[in-house]
């Protein structure tokens, strides 16, 4: 992962932070529609305050409707309070509404986006964007709000001074331009700092996740220590860019410090001489401090603008990813599958990973309801061919066909439904040990989940957990072929006319495996399926086999005639020595 970035770079993430952020704040309009109505009256409270106060102050001098005065300085601030209060509650609700779509959609997308999704953006760095990046932005209405009412009300109290004496807001006016000078230096010079440390935040992440994933190969191989550093490498990136962005934070407030109370004193010093000169009353004055005191506190607005600008880099991460092209998307023109035998054909497929094409215009014809064994060296691309079937990535070029229609036409739903996988290493999804089998199929039966264990030959392992089919996943201690027959019974369960065991069997000891061949035979009578064979006995029980070869097919043909050529019995012979 990049650990640098670039202005462009930088512009860009806050360009697509903006465009995010301004479509959550669009859904949720009704309730920002309220929230702006609440500061709206909010800052005209504010601003009215002085005004009350400059009268109830004459009007005590002065001995006349001090009372009514007073009371309308009261009504003033009461409604200030009333609206500072419900633009906090109403504003946490609008923020958890925002987090909570960011989440959905950021999910639902990193979902639809794959394996290849899975590459481009790694599990760590997900998971900091869906956590700090996407919680980051649900103060932005708030913030938002915050800042257009600190500009409303320096705009109110230039008003403000202007009808008092022009003097006055023009001693206002002439500190406004290097306080905003200020701010737009700061948010050029410290968007990339910003978008840098949370890259290497999540570059931590992801090393942190990958290293409890290989927990038992670290502490065996004794390297905890290496393993460390490497976790804690981008480090120095995070310090550097923490500095970046405090340097840069620390000289704007410097300025602001200096500017804001010169702002104020130059506006008291005015308001003296005026004073002094009998051109503005006692209460005038108190009103002309009350506005010089707003003015200084308009530098607040930095720390609001330093909370946006984290807001919109934490947006524009999420963007990121919501904006990446899923590499299968459903057809433009969806057609339905004819109720078909599982004939399988492929023609011209090539997938290129990385730049090399791993399958070369390949061409294959399963004849429906045979079992076809893909054999091959490593990186020959047998998982590769068997991710087209069912797209899970679609090829570069060529077309799959089921049963005479490309797949890249079939509703993703119903393709799903008629092509099952069963994987070396199967996912365990679900809260229960029934729930993963019944995964792809949550409305069976328990009946239809033990049946599909027993062809899997689970039942007996399952029967002997703590609580059978319902003991809990983080209570089933399972070995790598118990869980492969666990995915098998979730691909028995599915009921599909394709079934793709990649790899499935090769956790399995000979014994286990040849049971569990006996009861597939049963499983797949009437489908069609290919089998990743990793052993000759494998392919010797398929129909036929698919050699795989430089990515294409160099013989289709059953197990004993291709025995005879020494290259095939080599592609064994070089994975037992592996």
């Amino acid at each position: 992962m990049a650990l640098t970035g670039t202005p462009g770079d930088s512009a860009a993430l806050r360009a697509g932070g903006r465009r995010l952020l301004r479509g959550a704040m669009a859904r949720f309009r009704p309730a920002m529609g309220v929230l702006v109505l609440l500061t709206i009256v909010r800052v005209a409270a504010t601003l009215a305050t002085p005004v009350m106060l400059a009268r109830a102050v004459d009007a005590a001098r002065a001995q006349q409707d001090a009372g009514a005065a007073a009371a309308w300085l009261a009504l003033v601030l009461a409604a200030a309070a009333v609206a500072t209060t419900g633009e906090d509650v109403l504003g946490s609700y609008c923020g958890s509404d925002i987090t909570a779509w960011l989440r959905h959609r950021l999910l639902g997308h990193v979902l639809a986006l794959g394996p290849e999704g899975r590459r481009r953006f790694p599990a760590g760095d997900v998971l900091s964007r869906l956590t700090e990046s996407a919680s980051g932005p649900a103060a932005f209405p708030v913030l938002l709000l915050s800042a257009a009412a600190t500009l409303a009300t320096t705009v109110g109290a230039l008003a403000g001074l202007a009808l008092i004496d022009w003097w006055l807001a023009a001693a206002f006016a002439a500190g406004m331009p290097p306080l905003l000078v200020a701010l737009r230096v700061f948010v050029v010079r410290a968007t990339d700092p910003f978008a840098r440390y949370q890259a290497c935040q999540a570059a931590i992440a992801t090393r942190l996740l990958d290293a409890r994933q290989g927990i038992r190969t670290i502490r065996a191989s004794g390297t905890a220590a290496a393993e460390v550093r490497r976790i804690l490498a981008p480090l120095p990136g995070l310090g550097r860019a923490g500095r970046e962005t405090w340097a840069v934070q620390g000289r704007v407030s410097r300025r602001l410090a200096l500017l804001a109370p010169l702002t104020q004193v130059l506006v008291v010093g005015v308001a003296g001489v005026r004073l002094a000169a009998g051109e503005i009353t006692t209460g005038q004055l108190v009103g002309a401090l009350s506005y010089a005191a707003m003015a200084a506190a308009s530098a607040s607005v930095f720390d609001t603008v330093v909370a946006l600008l984290n807001c919109q880099v934490g947006a524009g991460r999420i963007g990121e990813i919501l904006t990446a092209v899923p590499a299968v998307r459903p057809p433009a023109r969806p057609s339905r599958l004819p109720d078909g035998p599982g004939e399988l054909r492929l023609r011209g497929v090539t997938v290129r990973l990385g730049g090399r094409a791993v399958l070369d215009g390949l061409d294959l014809d399963v004849p429906p309801g045979t079992t076809v064994a893909v054999v091959g060296t490593s990186g020959t691309g047998k998982s590769v061919l068997m991710s087209t079937v069912g797209r899970l990535l679609d090829p570069d070029e060529g077309v799959v066909e089921l049963d005479g229609v490309p797949v890249t036409e079939v509703p993703l739903a119903e393709l799903r439904r008629a092509v099952a996988y069963a994987f070396e290493r199967p996912a365990l999804l679900g809260a229960t040990v029934r729930e993963t089998i019944a995964y792809a199929r949550p409305a069976a039966t328990r009946a239809e989940v033990h049946r599909a264990a027993r062809d899997a030959v689970a039942d007996a392992f399952i029967r002997a957990l703590p609580d059978g089919y319902d003991t809990p996943l983080d209570r089933a201690p399972l070995s790598g072929g118990e869980l492969q027959r666990l995915g098998l019974a979730r691909a028995a369960l599915a009921d599909a006319r394709i079934v793709l065991l990649d790899d499935a069997t090769s956790s399995l000891d000979t014994a286990t495996e040849l049971k569990v061949t006996q009861a597939l035979r049963q499983i797949l009578a009437g489908r069609t399926s290919l089998v990743v064979a990793r052993r000759p006995a494998t392919a010797a029980r398929a129909d036929l086999v698919a050699w795989l070869d430089a990515g294409r097919v160099r013989a289709l043909a059953p197990h004993a005639d291709l025995w005879a050529d020494p290259a095939y019995r080599a592609v064994f012979s070089t994975r037992a020595a592996s």
